[in-house]
């Protein structure tokens, strides 16, 4: 175990390191980076899962679902984010004509 955890005094802190990933996605617009941040929490709360990842965009503009996974390793809740993202299509913004046509 890294002796970062150590810092936190009380799990309450939710201490979490904190890894960063980017994937491209492809969407009917193209595509688009998409990035992930895998948080290693000191203390998990979810039993012994220690490892959450969310994309940092939400793939469906009216739910606002932002593809995310829970794991014990990095590794896994990484590949279940990147399965989820797999799984769900892009959406992107909708933007207001402010061309005033």
């Amino acid at each position: 175990m890294e002796d970062w955890i150590y810092a936190q005094n009380d799990p309450s802190e939710r201490l979490a390191k904190l890894h960063y990933f980017s994937v491209l996605k492809k969407f009917a617009g193209g595509e688009i980076e998409v990035r992930i941040t895998v948080k290693e929490f000191a203390t998990p709360q979810v039993g012994s899962l220690r490892f959450f990842a969310m994309t940092d965009l939400p793939f469906d503009q009216t739910t606002k679902y932002q593809p995310s996974g829970w794991a014990n390793s990095l590794l896994g809740a990484l590949s279940e984010c990147m399965l989820n993202c797999r799984k769900f299509d892009y959406e992107p913004p909708v933007t207001a004509d402010t061309t005033g046509d």
